[in-house]
């Protein structure tokens, strides 16, 4: 998310050790602070700096975590579950070891650190510091430089022909679909409600009539923009949702091309068996102040129809 962004619930950050505590009341419209960023990238100069390696990287994710999902999902379709250290990160903290061990790569990387965990995070085993905590960037590094040489039947999660398109859906979902669903999820029933859900169902809309001329949504092969738009749609299916109103969710379903492509995915194991819905919903309760709205009792055609 850009930086200028405007404030919103704090589903829309990554997740924090501190999320997975009961959190204490905030002021009335005090907006959460911004976890600083680490971003560094991996490279391919063997000189110096952080270059790929089997096994020189530790991935930290957390189950229930958005961000932590699109990650998770990209690991297992390029099969580098094997080349990359991963620590979950458990909602419990009552698990010393994993925290312990992100909080001395967060410290590695910056001296007298005292910012927020958060996850996901990419950190150099060699030198036991933090390199990225910018989801974007690690998975775009994990795909263009982890993929393993040689090995056939994995997909091509960034093809070079489509990259620009990749980060176009990457820029529409953000803005159009996560950020659009909770501002019409948390503004009053005004016009700005309605400009928001006019933008979030325009953008459904388009990806529905992308969806009914392939498999994919950039065309017959399966790419880092499926990879974000499934997560992205996951979320809207259970966390979105909930502070919308019936009559918007009732809008939301109608996209019959976008939620057939959602049970579809589910199917596949990189992508069903890294959701955890029952984290992810309680991860939202933890982290989240606004008021359920009508929709919540309303189920979209999507991951809990498969359940």
């Amino acid at each position: 998310m850009p930086e200028t962004a405007p404030s919103r619930p704090l589903t829309c950050r990554p997740a924090t050790v501190d999320d997975f505590r009961p959190a204490p009341p905030h002021p009335l419209g005090a907006a959460p602070a911004r976890p600083p960023h680490f971003r560094s990238r991996i490279g391919v100069d063997l000189a110096g700096g952080f270059y790929p390696a089997p096994g020189r990287y530790q991935v930290f994710l957390t189950p229930g975590c958005p961000r932590s999902l699109r990650v998770a999902i990209t690991l297992d379709l390029l099969a580098l579950t094997g080349s990359a250290a991963l620590t979950v990160v458990p909602v419990s903290a009552g698990v010393p070891g994993p925290l312990a061990s992100l909080r001395s790569a967060y410290e590695a990387a910056r001296y007298h650190y005292d910012g927020p965990l958060t996850v996901p995070a990419l950190s150099d085993r060699w030198t036991g510091r933090v390199v990225s905590n910018h989801t974007p960037d690690i998975l775009r590094d994990l795909a263009d430089h982890f993929a393993p040489p040689g090995c056939t039947g994995l997909p091509r999660l960034r093809p070079p022909a489509l990259v620009a398109d990749i980060d176009a859906v990457r820029h529409l979902l953000d803005e159009d679909i996560a950020e659009a669903a909770q501002r019409a999820g948390a503004a009053p029933a005004s016009h700005r409600r309605g400009e928001a859900l006019e933008t979030l169902l325009a953008a459904l809309e388009l990806l529905d009539r992308q969806l009914a001329c392939g498999p994919y949504v950039l065309g017959d092969d399966l790419s880092a923009a499926d990879v974000d738009l499934w997560a992205t749609l996951v979320h809207l299916d259970l966390v979105d949702r909930l502070h919308l109103d019936a009559d918007a969710v009732h809008a939301i379903a109608r996209h019959d091309h976008l939620w057939a492509y959602v049970r579809r995915l589910h199917g596949h194991p990189a992508f069903g068996g890294n959701l955890h819905a029952d984290r992810m919903a309680r991860l939202h309760r933890r982290t989240c102040r606004g008021p359920e709205s009508s929709g919540a009792t309303i189920r979209l055609p999507g991951v809990l129809e498969t359940a």
